[in-house]
């Protein structure tokens, strides 16, 4: 896991340096916009996008949100949006917006929604925000770094008390159209809120999610939501690199199966035959925990916020 959220926060680094105050949702209408000048040296900055602090009244973190709105935003008013909600913001927040820009060039294929970016506890690292925040028990594992795991109901708490109200309360989102996306500890920390809270999204896009966690705990909490449940009202999608399996190879972060870990927890589901649940996966060629990123973000907006023509 350290791994992982090192390489990838120094991929986007550059990208997330510093994140305007104010929207200007039109910035994204024309490719062809004048470019302001800049002071020479100054930190790149993505125009059109907002940061907001968020506390946690509970733990008393502050916890920052970013946001960036849709290009028609402020040419339609009545309008309103799915939001799209991230974890790992600090990398995940400038590449998926990116991507839902580029996918739209030729045409539209992802539908206008609102990113909103869940950063890290103000003073935390990153590793530590997530090793506490993401996790459903406190059993981490022998090689991460000192500092509490098993926080994620805290923290899921947060969300729907904290986080989704103020973004439904300030910008014109559309509760019944909430999407969640989680990358690995991100992944595991979104199923954990499907089996204890499935409605507080309505979709879940669980990227190379750490089912290995805690001797596979989740399969535990998929188990004792069955128990008590006839149904399961989500639409999930589930991506994974190829190269995410034990043996000789390249940068598999883990000794897990956890490409069979994601198999046999949508088997799992399907066999349920919940009425209201529709799930899928895609096991990805020539990626592996780090890579499969970019192109599992650009198969799950895809797949979950599909364009109508």
């Amino acid at each position: 896991m350290r791994a992982f959220n090192l390489a990838m926060v120094l991929i986007a680094g550059s990208l997330a340096a510093a994140c305007a105050q104010k929207a200007d949702a039109s910035a994204s209408a024309s490719a062809a916009a004048p470019v302001e000048a800049r002071t020479e040296g100054a930190p790149y900055v993505l125009a059109g996008t907002q940061v907001w602090t968020v506390p946690d009244p509970v733990s008393g973190r502050d916890y920052e949100v970013f946001v960036s709105l849709p290009a028609s935003y402020a040419t339609s008013p009545a309008r309103r949006y799915p939001v799209l909600y991230v974890t790992d913001a600090d990398y995940a927040f400038p590449i998926i917006r990116q991507i839902a820009r580029r996918v739209n060039l030729e045409g539209p294929a992802v539908e206008e929604f609102i990113l909103v970016g869940l950063s890290y506890a103000r003073g935390d690292n990153g590793t530590m925000s997530r090793n506490r925040d993401y996790t459903p028990t406190p059993n981490g594992p022998r090689s991460a770094p000192a500092g509490p795991h098993g926080q994620g109901p805290a923290y899921q708490t947060y969300l729907k008390t904290q986080a989704l109200p103020f973004i439904e309360k300030r910008f014109r989102a559309d509760p019944a159209r909430r999407v969640l996306l989680g990358h690995s500890y991100g992944g595991l920390l979104g199923a954990q809120i499907l089996f204890t809270d499935p409605t507080l999204f309505h979709a879940y896009i669980l990227g190379s999610p750490s089912f290995w966690f805690d001797k596979r705990h989740m399969m535990r909490m998929e188990a004792d939501y069955a128990r008590g449940h006839r149904d399961l009202p989500a639409d999930v999608f589930m991506y994974i690199g190829a190269y995410e399996v034990p043996g000789p190879t390249r940068r598999n972060t883990r000794d897990s199966d956890m490409v069979g870990d994601m198999r046999a927890m949508e088997r799992t589901l399907k066999d349920r035959g919940y009425p209201s649940l529709q799930v899928r996966s895609v096991v990805l060629e020539d990626e592996d925990h780090l890579t499969v990123a970019p192109v599992g973000f650009t198969r799950g907006l895809l797949a979950l916020l599909p364009a109508t023509r």
